[in-house]
Protein backbone atom coordinates (compact mmCIF):
# COMPACT_ATOMS: atom_id res chain seq x y z
CA UNK A 1 0.00 0.00 0.00
CA UNK A 2 2.85 2.14 1.43
CA UNK A 3 4.72 1.45 -2.25
CA UNK A 4 1.47 2.24 -4.15
CA UNK A 5 0.82 5.71 -2.59
CA UNK A 6 4.65 6.31 -3.30
CA UNK A 7 4.13 5.92 -7.00
CA UNK A 8 1.13 8.02 -7.02
CA UNK A 9 3.16 10.73 -5.39
CA UNK A 10 5.83 10.70 -7.74
CA UNK A 11 3.20 10.51 -10.62
CA UNK A 12 1.52 13.49 -9.54
CA UNK A 13 5.03 15.39 -8.86
CA UNK A 14 6.14 14.55 -12.43
CA UNK A 15 2.90 15.85 -13.63
CA UNK A 16 2.84 18.96 -12.08
CA UNK A 17 6.04 19.69 -13.57
CA UNK A 18 4.70 19.66 -17.09
CA UNK A 19 3.23 23.12 -18.68
CA UNK A 20 0.65 21.97 -20.51
CA UNK A 21 -2.11 19.68 -20.12
CA UNK A 22 -1.18 17.92 -23.43
CA UNK A 23 1.85 16.52 -22.00
CA UNK A 24 1.07 13.52 -20.37
CA UNK A 25 3.34 11.60 -18.12
CA UNK A 26 5.57 8.59 -20.10
CA UNK A 27 8.51 8.12 -18.06
CA UNK A 28 7.89 4.57 -17.55
CA UNK A 29 7.25 3.81 -20.84
CA UNK A 30 10.10 5.80 -22.01
CA UNK A 31 12.22 3.84 -19.80
CA UNK A 32 11.14 0.44 -21.32
CA UNK A 33 11.65 1.92 -24.62
CA UNK A 34 15.34 2.47 -23.90
CA UNK A 35 16.08 -1.23 -22.75
CA UNK A 36 13.92 -2.67 -25.94
CA UNK A 37 15.89 -3.61 -29.32
CA UNK A 38 14.72 -2.68 -32.72
CA UNK A 39 11.63 -4.84 -33.08
CA UNK A 40 8.09 -5.25 -33.07
CA UNK A 41 7.23 -4.85 -29.39
CA UNK A 42 9.18 -1.39 -29.77
CA UNK A 43 7.08 0.00 -33.08
CA UNK A 44 4.05 -0.89 -30.63
CA UNK A 45 5.20 0.97 -27.96
CA UNK A 46 6.76 3.83 -29.66
CA UNK A 47 3.61 4.08 -31.72
CA UNK A 48 1.40 4.08 -27.86
CA UNK A 49 3.61 6.89 -26.62
CA UNK A 50 3.61 9.05 -30.61
CA UNK A 51 -0.06 8.47 -29.60
CA UNK A 52 0.03 9.92 -26.21
CA UNK A 53 1.74 12.83 -27.19
CA UNK A 54 -0.17 13.67 -30.32
CA UNK A 55 -2.23 16.46 -28.74
CA UNK A 56 0.78 18.34 -28.18
CA UNK A 57 2.24 18.05 -31.48
CA UNK A 58 -1.35 19.25 -33.36
CA UNK A 59 -1.31 22.51 -31.04
CA UNK A 60 2.26 23.52 -32.06
CA UNK A 61 0.98 22.76 -35.49
CA UNK A 62 -1.84 24.87 -35.00
CA UNK A 63 0.43 27.92 -34.19
CA UNK A 64 1.25 28.09 -38.07
CA UNK A 65 -2.46 27.65 -39.31
CA UNK A 66 -2.22 31.12 -40.66
CA UNK A 67 0.39 30.85 -43.19
CA UNK A 68 -0.68 29.54 -46.18
CA UNK A 69 -0.76 25.98 -45.50
CA UNK A 70 -3.50 23.25 -44.50
CA UNK A 71 -3.73 22.44 -41.06
CA UNK A 72 -4.14 18.75 -41.76
CA UNK A 73 -0.72 19.06 -43.78
CA UNK A 74 1.01 20.82 -40.75
CA UNK A 75 -0.38 18.23 -37.90
CA UNK A 76 1.25 15.43 -40.18
CA UNK A 77 4.96 17.64 -40.42
CA UNK A 78 4.31 17.65 -36.59
CA UNK A 79 3.53 14.27 -36.31
CA UNK A 80 6.64 13.07 -38.14
CA UNK A 81 8.56 15.26 -35.81
CA UNK A 82 7.03 13.83 -32.92
CA UNK A 83 7.76 10.33 -34.46
CA UNK A 84 11.88 11.76 -34.34
CA UNK A 85 11.66 12.62 -31.30
CA UNK A 86 10.34 9.79 -29.52
CA UNK A 87 13.25 7.31 -31.43
CA UNK A 88 15.94 9.64 -30.49
CA UNK A 89 14.86 10.80 -26.88
CA UNK A 90 17.13 9.48 -23.77
CA UNK A 91 15.33 9.97 -20.75
CA UNK A 92 18.55 10.35 -19.01
CA UNK A 93 19.19 13.75 -20.95
CA UNK A 94 15.69 15.58 -19.21
CA UNK A 95 11.89 15.85 -19.80
CA UNK A 96 10.66 14.93 -23.13
CA UNK A 97 8.66 17.99 -23.72
CA UNK A 98 11.86 19.90 -23.34
CA UNK A 99 13.06 17.84 -26.06
CA UNK A 100 10.02 17.45 -28.52
CA UNK A 101 8.68 20.84 -28.54
CA UNK A 102 12.14 21.95 -30.34
CA UNK A 103 12.40 18.80 -32.55
CA UNK A 104 8.32 19.36 -33.79
CA UNK A 105 9.03 23.30 -34.54
CA UNK A 106 12.32 22.85 -36.23
CA UNK A 107 10.72 19.96 -38.26
CA UNK A 108 7.33 22.73 -39.04
CA UNK A 109 9.57 25.17 -39.89
CA UNK A 110 11.55 23.27 -42.26
CA UNK A 111 8.62 22.42 -43.78
CA UNK A 112 8.09 26.03 -44.47
CA UNK A 113 11.34 26.77 -45.73
CA UNK A 114 11.65 24.08 -48.06
CA UNK A 115 8.55 23.69 -49.43
CA UNK A 116 6.57 26.75 -49.15
CA UNK A 117 8.34 29.50 -51.25
CA UNK A 118 6.34 30.14 -54.64
CA UNK A 119 10.12 31.47 -55.69
CA UNK A 120 12.81 29.01 -54.52
CA UNK A 121 15.48 30.97 -53.11
CA UNK A 122 19.18 29.64 -51.42
CA UNK A 123 18.44 28.67 -48.14
CA UNK A 124 21.31 31.52 -46.97
CA UNK A 125 18.93 34.42 -48.34
CA UNK A 126 16.07 32.32 -46.65
CA UNK A 127 17.81 33.16 -43.00
CA UNK A 128 18.67 36.46 -43.99
CA UNK A 129 14.87 37.26 -44.95
CA UNK A 130 14.14 36.06 -41.83
CA UNK A 131 16.62 38.36 -39.81
CA UNK A 132 15.62 41.37 -42.00
CA UNK A 133 12.06 40.46 -41.01
CA UNK A 134 12.44 40.23 -37.30
CA UNK A 135 15.10 43.34 -37.37
CA UNK A 136 12.65 45.31 -39.31
CA UNK A 137 9.65 44.50 -36.82
CA UNK A 138 11.48 44.93 -33.81
CA UNK A 139 12.49 48.55 -35.37
CA UNK A 140 9.21 49.48 -35.76
CA UNK A 141 8.01 48.76 -32.48
CA UNK A 142 10.53 51.49 -30.82
CA UNK A 143 8.57 54.17 -29.38
CA UNK A 144 9.47 57.09 -31.70
CA UNK A 145 10.29 55.19 -34.68
CA UNK A 146 9.03 55.89 -38.22
CA UNK A 147 6.81 54.29 -40.27
CA UNK A 148 9.69 52.20 -42.18
CA UNK A 149 13.33 51.89 -41.14
CA UNK A 150 16.05 52.89 -43.79
CA UNK A 151 18.40 49.21 -45.12
CA UNK A 152 21.36 51.06 -42.90
CA UNK A 153 19.24 50.82 -39.73
CA UNK A 154 17.96 46.90 -40.37
CA UNK A 155 21.57 46.29 -41.22
CA UNK A 156 23.06 48.37 -38.11
CA UNK A 157 20.36 46.31 -35.78
CA UNK A 158 20.72 42.92 -37.50
CA UNK A 159 24.79 42.69 -37.29
CA UNK A 160 24.25 42.49 -41.43
CA UNK A 161 25.83 44.73 -44.12
CA UNK A 162 23.28 46.34 -46.50
CA UNK A 163 24.05 44.15 -49.48
CA UNK A 164 22.99 41.37 -47.56
CA UNK A 165 19.88 43.51 -46.00
CA UNK A 166 18.87 44.40 -49.82
CA UNK A 167 19.10 40.24 -50.91
CA UNK A 168 16.92 39.35 -47.66
CA UNK A 169 14.33 42.55 -48.72
CA UNK A 170 13.84 40.70 -52.45
CA UNK A 171 13.66 37.34 -50.39
CA UNK A 172 10.12 38.30 -48.61
CA UNK A 173 8.70 39.00 -52.17
CA UNK A 174 9.61 35.46 -53.45
CA UNK A 175 7.90 33.75 -50.11
CA UNK A 176 4.48 34.14 -52.04
CA UNK A 177 3.45 35.16 -55.73
CA UNK A 178 0.28 37.00 -56.77
CA UNK A 179 -1.70 35.01 -59.51
CA UNK A 180 -2.33 36.22 -62.97
CA UNK A 181 -5.86 36.35 -62.50
CA UNK A 182 -5.64 38.82 -59.58
CA UNK A 183 -7.72 41.94 -59.96
CA UNK A 184 -4.86 45.06 -60.46
CA UNK A 185 -8.17 47.53 -59.41
CA UNK A 186 -11.24 46.51 -57.55
CA UNK A 187 -13.02 49.94 -58.18
CA UNK A 188 -13.24 49.58 -61.49
CA UNK A 189 -16.78 47.60 -62.28
CA UNK A 190 -15.32 46.26 -65.80
CA UNK A 191 -11.65 45.25 -63.66
CA UNK A 192 -9.10 43.89 -65.33
CA UNK A 193 -6.40 41.07 -64.67
CA UNK A 194 -2.65 41.50 -63.87
CA UNK A 195 -2.32 39.26 -67.12
CA UNK A 196 -4.47 41.92 -69.10
CA UNK A 197 -1.03 44.40 -68.42
CA UNK A 198 1.87 41.92 -69.50
CA UNK A 199 2.84 42.40 -73.03
CA UNK A 200 2.68 39.75 -75.61
CA UNK A 201 5.10 39.05 -78.34
CA UNK A 202 4.91 41.24 -81.31
CA UNK A 203 4.72 39.27 -84.99
CA UNK A 204 6.48 42.27 -86.32
CA UNK A 205 9.53 40.86 -85.11
CA UNK A 206 8.96 37.75 -87.36
CA UNK A 207 8.83 39.63 -90.27
CA UNK A 208 11.94 42.04 -89.68
CA UNK A 209 13.68 38.72 -89.75
CA UNK A 210 12.28 37.48 -92.69
CA UNK A 211 13.41 40.85 -94.44
CA UNK A 212 16.89 40.50 -93.28
CA UNK A 213 16.82 37.00 -94.59
CA UNK A 214 15.92 37.74 -97.58
CA UNK A 215 18.09 40.66 -98.58
CA UNK A 216 20.72 38.82 -100.07
CA UNK A 217 19.00 36.75 -102.56
CA UNK A 218 16.74 40.10 -103.14
CA UNK A 219 20.09 42.22 -104.20
CA UNK A 220 21.24 39.06 -106.45
CA UNK A 221 18.37 39.45 -108.84
CA UNK A 222 17.89 40.90 -111.86
CA UNK A 223 16.36 44.50 -111.60
CA UNK A 224 13.37 43.44 -113.64
CA UNK A 225 12.61 40.19 -111.19
CA UNK A 226 12.77 42.94 -108.16
CA UNK A 227 10.42 45.42 -109.78
CA UNK A 228 7.61 42.05 -110.35
CA UNK A 229 8.48 41.32 -106.47
CA UNK A 230 7.70 44.65 -105.41
CA UNK A 231 4.93 45.29 -107.34
CA UNK A 232 3.23 41.80 -106.56
CA UNK A 233 4.25 42.26 -102.27
CA UNK A 234 4.61 45.74 -101.49
CA UNK A 235 2.09 47.50 -103.66
CA UNK A 236 -0.23 44.49 -103.81
CA UNK A 237 -1.00 44.23 -107.67
CA UNK A 238 -2.18 41.36 -109.15
CA UNK A 239 -0.15 39.36 -111.77
CA UNK A 240 -2.16 40.70 -114.73
CA UNK A 241 -1.61 43.96 -114.11
CA UNK A 242 2.04 43.69 -113.64
CA UNK A 243 1.98 42.15 -117.22
CA UNK A 244 0.50 44.66 -118.78
CA UNK A 245 2.54 46.94 -116.99
CA UNK A 246 5.80 45.97 -117.90
CA UNK A 247 4.30 44.63 -121.36
CA UNK A 248 4.91 40.68 -121.15
CA UNK A 249 2.85 37.55 -120.62
CA UNK A 250 0.96 36.84 -117.27
CA UNK A 251 2.57 33.59 -117.45
CA UNK A 252 6.01 34.97 -118.11
CA UNK A 253 4.92 36.87 -114.65
CA UNK A 254 3.88 33.79 -112.72
CA UNK A 255 7.31 32.16 -113.96
CA UNK A 256 9.46 34.68 -112.49
CA UNK A 257 7.86 35.30 -109.57
CA UNK A 258 7.94 31.69 -108.70
CA UNK A 259 11.69 31.35 -109.57
CA UNK A 260 12.42 33.99 -108.03
CA UNK A 261 11.29 33.61 -104.97
CA UNK A 262 12.88 30.29 -104.54
CA UNK A 263 16.41 31.79 -105.16
CA UNK A 264 15.75 33.81 -102.06
CA UNK A 265 14.71 31.47 -100.20
CA UNK A 266 17.60 29.22 -101.15
CA UNK A 267 19.92 32.36 -100.09
CA UNK A 268 18.38 32.46 -96.99
CA UNK A 269 19.38 28.76 -96.60
CA UNK A 270 15.58 27.30 -96.19
CA UNK A 271 16.28 25.29 -98.91
CA UNK A 272 18.80 22.44 -99.16
CA UNK A 273 21.73 22.80 -101.25
CA UNK A 274 20.53 20.37 -104.23
CA UNK A 275 17.89 22.30 -104.83
CA UNK A 276 20.29 25.78 -104.52
CA UNK A 277 22.05 23.90 -106.89
CA UNK A 278 19.13 23.33 -109.06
Amino acid sequence: MLTNLNEYSARRRTAARHSHHDAPDTTAEFARLAALDDGPEREVLCAEIVEAWLPMAHRLAARYRNKGESLEDLRQVAAMGLVKAVNRYEPGRGAFESYAVPTITGELRRHFRDRMWDVRVPRRVQDLRNKVRVARRELCDLPGSGPEPSIADIAAHAGLTEDEVKDGMQAMEGYSALSLDAEISSADPDGFSLADTLGAPDAAFDIVTDREAAKRGLRKLPERERTILYLRFFEDMTQSRIAEKLGISQMHVSRLISTSCARVRAEAGDVRPAARAA
